[in-house]
């Protein structure tokens, strides 16, 4: 087997790095994290409506692109290379990705068209504690007429402050574990829904904190059936693990490539540090880790699109999500805390780049479980 791009998809590449090397500039990340959104939003509407990279996923007959998840891994690895301030992965990575695995024909009609025109943002919320197993649910759903009522507060959502739809997972009454679990697509302005956004260390990514008081829902917007959604919320989380593996990939590359600049015009005792042995070793194992890390999320990512629109190595996506998350999170928190050291003093200064990389790693590394999480799920599927 040949494991290269094809050309379409050295194109996407090409045009993305191209295009995030002007848009999401230093200064630009700078201006955009310290805004309560998080994000530029004219910025959005140029990637909406010029690149179309909101529809990548979205296949055509809901005016989508059609393209698969080694397109999207391309894209995200570029974006996270960049730092790309916008809500992206909250709206692909998690809701399209939502409707796609646990929505009906309905469903999917309503709301991809929507997202696919660059209307539309979403993003996924299911934990209400510091886990991120099918124990964090939290959020109370009880039927009621011909809906279902919800009542709860979901930590750590991606951009659930901005986020037009929320694809939200709640439990029946007295339920624990994976047991009674259920996904619904709720409007983000319906009635009861409470959203603050929460500061974190990583400034370049907003999270929110969303609760719902007796939220009223029809039951037209259950995603799957009632009390048995684990099964589809853990195959998008196992989804989303790669797309975030796919943004650590791209910013552990990114820290590598800084370093490396920076060796090349420090002079210390005459000439440049890059020169020193010591420091070509450090920046051979950021590099190996690098290398290894792109290896595991495109091998992840070819998984998820058989896992996600059907073919013999989808039922892998558990042990290849979970690989690429432990190996990513681990490589990107090596290179951006290498990268720091190996700037001397100046590395861990506002007016450098690497601190933005360091919190992004740290960020990245807890979100959806660190390294030992995954590790321990591998260990479990394999025993």
């Amino acid at each position: 087997m040949e494991f290269a791009f094809t050309d379409e998809q050295e194109m996407i590449r090409d045009s993305a790095e191209s295009f995030l090397q002007d848009v999401s500039t230093s200064e630009a990340v700078r201006s955009a994290m310290v805004t309560e959104s998080g994000f530029d939003s004219a910025l959005w509407q140029r990637i909406c409506s010029e690149m179309y990279w909101q529809a990548l996923t979205i296949p055509e007959e809901y005016g989508g692109l059609g393209l698969g998840y080694v397109e999207l891994t391309i894209l995200l690895e570029e974006m996270g290379r960049r730092l790309l301030c916008s809500p992206f992965f909250s709206t692909v990575g998690l809701g399209v990705n939502a409707l796609l695995v646990a929505g009906n024909e309905e469903q999917k009609q309503q709301w991809l068209p929507q997202i696919a025109e660059g209307s539309l943002t979403a993003t996924l919320a299911y934990t209400s504690s510091n886990r991120w197993d099918a124990d964090s649910v939290g959020v109370i759903a009880t039927e009621e007429g011909e809906g279902f009522v919800l009542s709860g507060t979901y930590k750590y959502v991606p951009d659930g402050h901005t986020s037009g739809l929320l694809i939200v997972a709640a439990r029946n009454p007295n339920t624990q574990g994976q047991q009674g679990i259920s996904l619904f697509a709720l409007p983000a302005d319906s009635e009861g829904v409470s959203r603050k956004w929460t500061p974190t260390m990583d400034q370049t990514r907003k999270q929110a904190e969303v609760s719902l008081d007796n939220v009223f829902i029809s039951a037209d917007a259950l995603l799957g059936k009632a009390g048995e959604g684990w099964s589809d919320l853990e195959k998008i989380l196992q989804l989303a693990a790669v797309a975030v593996s796919a943004e650590q990939c791209g910013g552990a590359r990114q820290a590598l490539d800084l370093t490396v600049e920076y060796t090349q015009e420090r002079v210390q005792f005459g000439r440049t540090i890059a020169s020193f042995q010591a420091i070509k070793h450090r920046a051979a194992d950021m590099m190996l880790q690098v290398e290894c890390s792109r290896s595991a999320i495109y091998y992840a990512a070819c998984v998820a699109q058989e896992a996600v629109f059907g073919g013999v190595v989808g039922d892998e996506l558990p042990v290849a999500s979970a690989l690429a998350k432990a190996y990513c999170s681990d490589a990107f928190f090596h290179c951006a805390a290498e990268s720091i050291q190996l700037h001397g003093g100046v590395g861990f200064t506002w007016e450098y780049d690497p601190h933005l990389y360091f919190k992004r790693a740290k960020s990245t590394e807890t979100f959806l479980g660190n390294g030992a999480y995954h590790r321990e799920k591998i260990a479990q599927a394999i025993l």
